[in-house]
């Protein structure tokens, strides 16, 4: 059971890189993007979402408690959205030079692991 949970972690953490890259990647490196026109950021950015779905779908089979896993799919969905925030927030520091990180984020940060909390609260 604790090796499906890693798994689940791991396979969603996979999963918030590409969705962080489909979403976000398009801004963040726009000079290399330029010369594209819109609808060609657009098959680029859903054929990385490819790989986010690729990892997705195994980490919510594979963590769901009604497939045998060790979480409800409130857990799966809080899990997910901790993750995608930690993932977006090491992105936007490493690449987004012009956005900070400031308390309010953090204040906002403090929040949703509250809601963990409360999501597993049994």
């Amino acid at each position: 059971m604790f090796l499906r949970g890693v798994a689940t972690i791991g396979l969603l953490v996979c999963s918030n890189v590409f969705m962080t890259l489909a979403w976000y990647g398009h801004i963040a490196f726009k000079s290399r993007l330029e010369k594209y026109g819109m609808a060609a950021i657009v098959v680029i950015s859903w054929a990385i979402a490819l790989f986010e779905y690729c990892f997705q779908v195994p980490a919510n089979r594979i963590g769901s408690a009604e497939l045998g896993g060790p979480f409800t799919i409130w857990q799966l969905k809080v899990i997910q959205e901790v993750v995608s925030l930690v993932v977006f927030t090491l992105f936007v520091v490493v690449f987004m030079k012009g956005d900070s990180l400031r308390w309010n984020h953090l204040a906002g940060f403090a929040c949703l692991i509250l809601a963990v909390y409360f999501i597993f609260r049994k």
